[in-house]
């Protein structure tokens, strides 16, 4: 990548590129003329940059966006058109399924810049926060090819938008405009198209740099586990986050650079053992 905003890809053939910059890492599908399109090695390549990423203690959030007009359009028609043994080899191993950045410590921000359809969509929806750019087009597209609802998105997306509006997206399979997925809380912001990686990446920016990364993980990881926890069960672990954090040095810098009038400095979170 060169400047905010701008990525370079004719001189790179990387499926997938990544570059840190002030704490923020930047990940790219780089297929654009096949509209970033998923080879069978572009998943697992997906999923060791999101792992990186998680363990690099110089990177605080991770922003994923696609080079070109799109940002996934879903899976490689060479693959689709392989026949079932060819499909079923192109589908990640487990723990590289999209879900993956559900269970990262660290923000995972989407900056949906075109088509995100298939397994687009369940990267898109994989992420924690999502910038759709104005022309985006966003589908599930599964009933349309005879599929079932594919990467966890029958789990995920309705505890993302309900389960009305999830029903509708996947059993239509049908194309939703940015200003209706904003509607319908799939994205959070829309924004003018080719803006959509720098509204991203200021989002991040401030994240990276006024916010605890202990907090992150802690955040993500209470609000996750609670979907499936009883009210009881996630206010006791409420309650015991909470002692966690009083006992760490997180919020004692935070009181003391309130007090000296300057900009927090939290820990970077360690690599993972």
């Amino acid at each position: 990548m060169t400047e905010a905003g701008s990525v370079t890809t004719e001189t790179d053939d990387r499926e997938i590129l990544t570059e840190i910059r002030d704490g923020v890492c930047v990940i790219t599908f780089n297929r654009p003329k096949a509209r970033n399109a998923i080879t069978a090695t572009m998943g697992p390549a997906y999923a060791d940059a999101l792992r990186a990423a998680d363990d690099d203690p110089a990177v605080r959030v991770i922003v994923v966006t696609g080079a070109g007009p799109g940002f996934c359009s879903g899976a490689d028609l060479d693959v689709l058109r392989g026949g079932p043994e060819m499909i079923k080899k192109f589908i990640p191993a487990r723990e590289d399924l999209p879900t993956l950045a559900v269970r990262l410590r660290k923000p995972v921000i989407a900056a949906i810049n075109g088509a995100a359809v298939g397994i687009g969509f369940a990267y898109m929806l994989g992420s924690d926060i999502r910038f759709a750019a104005e022309s985006a087009k966003i589908a599930t597209a599964f009933s349309r090819l005879g599929l079932a609802a594919e990467y966890g998105v029958s789990w995920l997306l309705p505890r993302v938008i309900g389960v009305q509006a999830a029903m509708d997206l996947l059993l239509s399979g049908r194309t939703l405009d940015a200003q209706e997925a904003a509607a319908i809380g799939l994205v959070h912001r829309v924004v003018p198209d080719g803006t959509v990686l720098d509204a991203a990446l200021a989002y991040a920016a401030d994240l990276a740099a006024n916010c605890s990364p202990f907090s992150f993980a802690t955040i993500k990881k209470q609000v996750y586990a609670d979907l499936d926890r009883s009210a009881d069960d996630a206010l006791t672990d409420t309650l015991q986050q909470m002692d966690i954090a009083f006992d760490g040095p997180g919020l004692a810098e935070a009181l003391t650079a309130r007090t000296e009038k300057r900009p927090a400095v939290f820990d970077a979170l360690p690599a993972r053992d």
